[in-house]
C-alpha cells in the first residue's frame, strides 16, 4: 500500500473516499469540454484524444486513491503527463502554427523537465513535478493575452488555478494534524478547472 495523503489511515479500497470521489471533477471537465468543442465545431480526432485523456486522468487517479498500489500510481501519473505533452503539441501546431521540428523539440524539452522533476519526490510533497506545467501555462497564457487571442484570459486563469491547486497539494501532509481529511481533494477539483480552461483556450483558437 502506498500512503501519501492525510485521508488514508490504513489499507482498503474505501479509506480515501473524498480523494477518490473528487476525481469526478475530471469527468465533468471532459463533458463540458466536449460540449464546448461541439459548439465551436472543433470536434475531431485530436480533440477526442484530449477528451479521452481527461477521462483517463480521472479514472487513473480514482484507481490510485482506492487501490494505492504501484500499478495504480502509474495509471495516475501517465495520463496526466501525456495530456500535457499532447496539449503542448496541439497548441504549438494549431494556435502558433509552428513547424513540426520546432514543436517536437519543445515537447521533448518539456518532457525532460517533467522527468527531472520526478527525481525530487519529497520536494513540496512531490508537487515540484508539476512546476514545468505551471511555467508552461504562465508562458502560453502571457502570449495568449498579449496576442489578444479569443478567450484571452483562459490560459492565465488556468495557470492561476494550477498554482492554487499546487498549494493545496503541497500542504496536504503538513495539515494532517489540523485537517484530518487533508487538502489533496482540492487538487482534484481545481485541476478539473485547469483542464477545462486549457482546453477552452486551445479550441477557441483552433486553426483548421
Amino acid at each position: 500500500m502506498i500512503d501519501l495523503y492525510c485521508e488514508r489511515l490504513g489499507p482498503g479500497l474505501l479509506t480515501e473516499p473524498l480523494n477518490a470521489l473528487t476525481n469526478l471533477a475530471f469527468l465533468v471537465a471532459a463533458w463540458v469540454s466536449w460540449d464546448l468543442a461541439r459548439r465551436r465545431g472543433a470536434l475531431g480526432g485530436s480533440t477526442a484524444v484530449l477528451l479521452a485523456l481527461m477521462v483517463s486522468v480521472g479514472i487513473g487517479s480514482a484507481l490510485f486513491h482506492t487501490f494505492a498500489t504501484t500499478w495504480a500510481r502509474v495509471l495516475d501519473v501517465v495520463p496526466i503527463l501525456i495530456f500535457q505533452l499532447f496539449f503542448l503539441w496541439l497548441y504549438l501546431k494549431r494556435v502558433l502554427s509552428a513547424n513540426s521540428s520546432y514543436s517536437a523539440m519543445a515537447v521533448a524539452g518539456f518532457l525532460i523537465a517533467a522527468l527531472v522533476g520526478r527525481l525530487f519526490p519529497t520536494v513540496l510533497n512531490g508537487s515540484v513535478t508539476y512546476l514545468p506545467a505551471l511555467a508552461l501555462l504562465i508562458g502560453l497564457g502571457a502570449y495568449h493575452y498579449k496576442a489578444q487571442k479569443e478567450d484571452r484570459l483562459a490560459l492565465i486563469a488556468a495557470a492561476g488555478a494550477l498554482m492554487l491547486s499546487l498549494v493545496f497539494r503541497s500542504m496536504d501532509q503538513a495539515v494532517c494534524p489540523y485537517i484530518p481529511l487533508g487538502t489533496h481533494f482540492l487538487w482534484h477539483v481545481l485541476n478539473g478547472v485547469v483542464l477545462y480552461l486549457a482546453f477552452r483556450g486551445l479550441v477557441s483558437n483552433w486553426r483548421r
